[in-house]
């Protein structure tokens, strides 16, 4: 790869469930690839057993996971949530884009990335309810 094109799985993160890295860039351009509330050990953010053994499901909680997942990453390579030009979320249920919206609120504002956020059958696990993709730019020095 030429030193204007690199990319990268970050130790200490959920690895990626094929063959992809968490981001790749090209020249001044940051592509994250969908990234989840996902922990390192693969259990999830805001999916948690009540003592019945019930899941119980927070979009507040795993939205704030996902961001902050998206914001490490964008990290390692050199940037951060501010160069994010354009996020793409992806929500198993638009019933949970209240919650969503409200902690996306927390980390962006009117003059953030551009956003689009669809609904999707399914994500790769079923106790996932979001999962995010990020695009930014941090030009090389």
């Amino acid at each position: 790869m030429s030193a204007s094109s690199s990319s990268s799985v970050i130790p200490g993160k959920a690895r990626p469930r094929g063959k992809y890295p968490h981001y790749r860039r090209a020249g001044d351009f940051i592509f994250v690839s969908g990234t989840s509330a996902r922990r390192a050990d693969n259990s999830i953010a805001g999916a948690e057993a009540d003592e019945l053994g019930t899941m119980q499901l927070d979009i507040r909680a795993q939205t704030r996971a996902t961001i902050e997942n998206v914001r490490d990453i964008l990290e390692s390579a050199g940037a951060g949530l501010a160069d994010c030009v354009e996020v793409t979320v992806f929500l198993v249920s638009m019933n949970d884009f209240g919650g969503y919206n409200e902690v996306y609120g927390e980390y962006f504002g009117y003059d953030g990335p551009a956003r689009t956020t669809v609904a999707v059958h399914q994500l790769p696990h079923p106790h996932l309810l979001i999962e995010i993709k990020a695009v930014a730019y941090k030009p090389l020095k």
